[in-house]
């Protein structure tokens, strides 16, 4: 059985999430969307490499979630969850999506 790949639900739960608290005025359900679905990744990381790495991923989860609120100061609420999104994507491709035979630039070989 082919594993799912991580990085559309850790992006997209953080757009998720924003959209959820901004359409409900309620931050912490979007916060419940956080939570859900970095859990989601967690399990998937944690099985596929390891500790170290999904502990790792989830700090990069953390600091793009709050880095954003940082970055909207700049460029807006959008377009900083957009980049925190984009930012997390790219991570969850790096270090867990990606076949560990892949190109991709920005890794070391294992």
């Amino acid at each position: 059985m082919r594993t799912p790949q991580t990085w559309p639900v850790a992006a997209g739960s953080l757009v998720a999430g924003f959209a959820v608290a901004q359409a409900t005025g309620v931050r912490p359900l979007g916060g419940i969307v956080l939570v859900a679905g970095a859990g989601w990744c967690a399990r998937h990381w944690q099985a596929r490499v390891g500790t170290g790495r999904t502990v790792g991923l989830l700090g990069l989860y953390l600091a793009v979630f709050a880095g954003s609120h940082g970055l909207a100061h700049a460029i807006g609420a959008w377009p900083s969850v957009a980049v925190a999104a984009a930012v997390m994507a790219a991570g969850a491709i790096a270090l867990a999506d990606a076949p560990s035979g892949a190109s991709v630039p920005w890794r070391r070989p294992a």
